[in-house]
């Protein structure tokens, strides 16, 4: 096996994550498919008896639930929308469990917020109880909890979130199962002469690729946000794949090693990051920002080194000591995100002074960094780092 595919293999003890979409899960958008259900949980199973781990993240519960009540469309009002989601999970769930069952396959879900990826405990409690679950060779079912979700639900985006799960657990490969063959160069059902790309290679800059949209009535998730959540997973190392969900036997294809829909990977190594820093890049929620000096941005962008309070300009918002806070540029580009050592109170005090002042200023003494750079993640794409001119090498120790 070369290289290339080594990355999409799967064996004993591979941790999986399959996403379904809702116009693959129902029948045209309204009732389950019970059919596609059946096969699903029949490849599941195979997966299972090979010793994959498997994480299910199924759309379909706005859907069922829509169906459910009667209405003749998805609503707009997120009170509804959170209504339909309360009815038709319970019976999206009940569907997964009486096919898993019949199968021999035990089964758990997990309903999740932003919050739970937000909040650092939480995110590491959530990491925990997956990893826990899949130990136990226990199948999880994974969705948004939409009957709380106000932002979210707007936007249905469960490939997003499939892909956190993906980087959370640090899977071994992303399934999503779609409407489509993969990513196409053109919308094919417009046009002759779409054609499926077959690879995509994420450190290229996913610009070169066009995305098909999806015309699923219910589902709002279109090709977009796969990109989206395939970069989120590279940031992870975690290959990806987008494929037909009605394919037969799609995913044993995948155990197999047939090279079915897009391949989505990385050859960047320096575009993998670890998982705290995923949590910045990704997760954390911002309490302030910080204004950083040419010299510093040159440290942080090019150097690789930790933020020092000599190198800040402004200080705004409050926050306090390990909250995630913002650097940017005089321009008003982010550069940065990081957990900060100090508060912003302390940080005012402490802006354009050297390291060795910091005591003399506060009275004591924490950090020398005010963002160490185990601690921080560069957010700045290589376009907006052309832009950033005049950075000063003499202050490359900042």
């Amino acid at each position: 096996m070369n290289e290339a595919n080594k990355k999409f293999s799967l064996k004993a003890g591979s941790k999986l994550v399959v996403k379904i979409g809702t116009s693959v899960i129902t029948n045209n958008g309204e009732s389950i498919s019970n059919g596609i259900l059946k096969r699903i949980a029949s490849q599941i199973r195979f997966l299972h008896v090979k010793g994959v781990r498997v994480i299910l993240v199924s759309s379909g519960a706005i859907a069922a639930g829509v169906f459910k009540i009667g209405w003749r469309k998805r609503p707009k009002k997120i009170s509804k929308l959170q209504a339909a989601a309360a009815v038709g999970q319970v019976n999206l769930i009940k569907a997964y469990e009486t096919e898993f069952g019949i199968n021999g396959l035990k089964t758990a879900q997990i309903l999740i917020t932003k919050e739970d990826f937000t909040t650092r405990k939480r995110f590491l409690n959530s990491q925990a109880t997956l990893n826990t679950l899949l130990e136990e060779r226990i199948i999880v079912i994974v969705n948004e909890n939409d009957t709380v979700a106000t932002d979210e639900i707007k936007l249905g985006d469960n490939d997003t979130l499939a892909a956190q799960i993906s980087s959370l657990i640090s899977a071994d490969l992303f399934v999503i199962l779609t409407d489509q063959n993969g990513l196409y160069t053109e919308n094919p059902i417009f046009s002759k002469d779409a054609k499926l790309i077959e690879n995509v290679d994420l450190s290229m800059g996913m610009s070169a690729f066009l995305a098909t949209e999806s015309h699923s009535t219910f589902g709002t998730g279109g090709m977009q946000t796969k990109i989206k959540a395939a970069d989120i997973s590279a940031q992870a190392g975690v290959p990806i794949i987008i494929a037909n969900g009605f394919c037969d036997d799609i995913l044993i294809k995948v155990y197999q090693g047939y090279k079915v829909g897009t391949r989505v990977f990385s050859t960047d190594k320096n575009k993998t990051i670890s998982l705290k820093k995923r949590w910045i890049a990704n997760h954390g929620l911002l309490n302030g920002a910080i204004v950083l000096d040419a010299g510093a941005v040159h440290a942080l962008i090019k150097l690789g080194k930790s933020l020092l309070p000599i190198g800040i300009l402004k200080v705004s918002g409050d926050f306090d000591r390990g909250d995630l806070i913002s650097c940017l540029s005089e321009e008003g580009v982010e550069i940065a995100r990081g957990l900060s050592n100090y508060s912003s109170k302390e940080c005012s005090k402490i802006k354009g002074v050297l390291s060795e002042e910091i005591e003399k200023i506060l009275g004591y003494f924490e950090e020398s960094e005010i963002i160490h750079r185990d601690n921080l993640n560069l957010t700045l794409s290589s376009a907006e780092e052309e832009k950033i001119k005049g950075a000063n090498s003499n202050n490359a120790d900042v």
